[in-house]
């Protein structure tokens, strides 16, 4: 019998960095509304009641990103500087630029707008096909700023975290052996009364009981006291929470960020191919986990490699499983967006609580393979 221990963490759109992100995904789904083919590589910056948001953008759209900056942190819910940062007060200082010459010369022809190495990945343990344990931090993260938005718990503020570790035996979760959860909060909150309300409120709506036993440790802002948060704890920046974003860390990760680019940029398209492809052969039965790597080179259409992984849980050949691939799926930067319909503005919702494991979103859609 093997046991082991994994941990994921997640993050509220309230943390710094998610802030960062939904502005820049934001930005590109107002380019995408006016200008399907809109080229966007847009990073955001938050700090004390600044926002600081630069890039490249070649587009037709005619779009005001100081008025998207501060609708965005209002919607999150950010309204006091001296706490994290004012909608009305905070600075926006942006700096936008076209792209880049050099590289229009490799996306104009279809190719890749960067080199780089994907991963996609997916597990039969979970009715999403994601690991258990970022699976349960997301959930936990989206409900804490339901209870917030719904006035459930009316003290909350926009930050928060959460953490889970999961116990595995025999390569299946068993049991959640520790849950985290850090949460802004007003000044002057009793912290007992935090705890009793996030354990009744969010932990017990969330997770089975039959995951929790007596054993199970539950640790609520451990510190005692969350009033300092949003860019004022910390700063922001787009593209840091790439692990939040996937896996988990539960598989592994090429490198590249996907908020604030377009889907020309095979960071975020391969990976959500890649995550399309491996979910597809767990769902139709070729094997219980699977990981999927694509590379690619600037300017080049076709992938360089292609690697799968089963973990020794295939009911096929791996060699089987690529020749269906390839059989299957043009994957080239144009047949990725044609086939995934990636020139809509739908990339806001894939902010927040995981890029994959949303059934709405096209990479997520079960096909006979």
């Amino acid at each position: 019998m093997k046991k082991y221990y994994f941990t994921s963490e997640s993050v509220t759109e309230g943390h710094p960095d998610k802030l960062c992100d939904t502005i820049s995904d934001k930005i590109l789904d107002e380019c995408l509304k006016q200008d399907k083919y809109s080229r966007v590589a847009v990073e955001t910056f938050a700090s004390k009641n600044k926002i600081t948001i630069a890039g490249q953008i070649t587009t037709s759209a005619n779009i005001d990103i100081e008025k998207i900056a501060r609708s965005t942190i209002k919607e999150i819910g950010f309204d006091n500087e001296k706490t994290d940062i004012d909608y009305r007060t905070c600075d926006v200082d942006i700096n936008i630029t076209k792209q880049s010459n050099d590289i229009a010369l490799g996306v104009d022809i279809g190719g890749a707008g960067d080199q780089g190495i994907m991963f996609g990945f997916a597990t039969n343990e979970t009715e999403n096909y994601m690991p258990y344990a970022i699976y349960v931090a997301h959930k936990l993260s989206k409900r804490l700023t339901e209870v917030r938005k719904e006035n459930i718990i009316p003290y909350l503020r926009p930050d928060g975290k959460t953490q889970v570790t999961v116990e595995y035996e025999n390569e299946f979760p068993k049991r959640i052996k520790n849950v985290l959860i850090s949460t802004q909060h007003l000044e002057g909150v009793d912290i007992e009364t935090l705890r009793k309300d996030i354990t009744k409120m969010v932990i017990n709506e969330v997770i089975p009981k039959e995951m929790m036993d007596n054993n199970t440790k539950i640790y609520i802002n451990p510190t005692g006291r969350f009033v300092i948060g949003g860019p004022l704890g910390d700063t922001g920046l787009t593209g840091r929470k790439i692990i939040v974003d996937t896996y988990g860390g539960y598989a592994r990760h090429g490198g590249g960020a996907f908020s604030g680019k377009d889907a020309t940029k095979v960071d975020r398209s391969a990976a959500y191919m890649a995550r399309h492809i491996a979910k597809n052969i767990v769902a139709n039965g070729y094997a219980n986990k699977c990981e999927i790597q694509l590379s690619y080179a600037i300017g080049i259409e076709e992938p360089l490699s292609i690697y799968v992984n089963t973990f020794g849980t295939n009911k096929i050949s791996e060699e089987e499983i690529i020749d269906k691939i390839k059989n299957k799926f043009d994957l080239t930067p144009n047949g990725i967006i044609k086939y995934l319909n990636l020139q809509e503005p739908i990339f806001s919702k894939t902010t927040n609580y995981g890029h994959f494991g949303k059934e709405y979103l096209p990479w997520e859609k079960i096909i006979d393979m």
